[in-house]
């Protein structure tokens, strides 16, 4: 328990030394370094899920998880360990307001991926039906891409209603050789019963319209075989070109494809939006606790000797900025001190050779 404690100390960014000598602090320092602890392990998490699903690999998922588990861990400490509790509760509040922004940002960015987990089922299925109109639509965008093959299968369809219109002829044919034969009275036939010479005539009719409709259909077969073998190697490029856009469409499966899919849903459903929104409140709430839990908690022991030792350390360097200024001065002063009447000599000696080379100078010209 001891490790664990001050492992959790560890996490909230406190000073062990100080934290030591105000044993009741302990209890709240664990408890701001477990949710920044576990904030770290779910946005390692998510990361890790949201990178499975970019990669389709569990190695790299794994690797730049644990790294962005571990960069927001350190984010969250840092924020935490850098507040100070001052008594003044509008000045606290002021600059908390950066970090609770910062903090909103991360829950949201960390609960997207879990939410994409969550609801995994419901945004499989919406994937699919997406999936399936992709296939749709794509086959109707080939089709419209071979229109031989619709010109083929109207051509194919003239030559069987060809047919037909030849076996409706024959039928036609032989009704009324039946209606001749039995006795039938009607517009075409005469009314008397068995094989006269009105029966024989349709008879002939007969046999030549089924000659001429078995003539039709073999040469019609033969045509319709031809123009079929020819939409079957149209159809074959066409499935080629379909096995080309499968992939595309089979990989519709990543992380901007299923983000959008629990939009929809949340469109769609109420509950599920209703759920979505707690979701993100929920990790909203998980990050913005220790920023809460530091702002709303009383000013400790902790805090007075955290503002102590800082106080001891400016104190320490205004006294030791002091004393370097003294030193500093005290040097100048020296200097000048015994550098005076070196530099006053030097001076005089100047000025002594100058008014000689002034005077040497007048003789010459007189």
């Amino acid at each position: 328990m001891n490790s664990l404690t001050r492992f959790f100390w560890f996490c909230s960014g406190a000073n062990f030394s100080i934290l030591k000598r105000t044993p009741t602090e302990s209890n709240k320092y664990v408890g701001i370094g477990a949710t920044v602890f576990f904030t770290g392990v779910l946005a390692a998490l998510a990361a890790g899920y949201a990178l499975f699903t970019i990669f389709q690999s569990i190695w790299p998922a794994i690797g730049f998880g644990l790294l962005w588990g571990l960069m927001i861990f350190n984010l969250d400490r840092f924020i935490v360990s850098s507040m100070r509790k001052k008594g003044r509760a509008w000045a606290e509040w002021k600059l908390a307001i950066p970090r609770l922004v910062l903090a909103v940002l991360l829950a949201l960015v960390i609960s997207k991926p879990l939410e994409l987990k969550m609801f995994e089922r419901e945004i499989n299925r919406k994937l699919d039906e997406k999936k399936t109109e992709f296939i749709a639509l794509s086959k109707a965008n080939l089709a419209k891409g071979f229109p031989e093959i619709q010109e083929l299968e109207a051509k194919i369809d003239t030559l069987k209603r060809e047919v037909e219109e030849a076996e409706t002829f024959r039928d036609k044919l032989q009704k009324e050789y039946d209606a001749e034969r039995f006795g039938e009275k009607t517009a075409s036939t005469s009314g008397i019963v068995g094989l006269g010479t009105n029966a024989k005539k349709k008879e002939q009719q007969l046999d030549a319209a089924q000659l001429a409709l078995n003539s039709l259909r073999e040469r019609n077969q033969v045509r319709i075989d031809t123009l079929e073998a020819q939409i079957r190697d149209f159809m074959a490029l066409r499935q080629q070109e379909f096995e080309k856009q499968q992939p595309g469409i089979e990989g519709f499966d990543g992380l901007a494809a299923r983000m959008d899919a629990l939009a929809t849903l949340t469109e769609e459903s109420a509950a599920m939006g209703l759920a979505n929104v707690f979701i993100m409140l929920l990790f909203i709430a998980i990050e913005t606790a220790p920023i809460f839990v530091k702002l709303i908690s009383l000013r400790g022991p902790y805090d007075e000797l955290l503002e102590l030792h800082e106080d001891q350390v400016k104190l320490f360097k205004s006294e030791k900025w002091t004393f370097a200024k003294g030193e500093s001065e005290a040097r100048v002063d020296y200097f000048q001190g015994t550098h005076f009447y070196a530099m006053q000599l030097k001076k005089e000696r100047t000025n002594h050779k100058n008014e000689l080379e002034t005077k040497k100078e007048m003789e010459e010209m007189n």
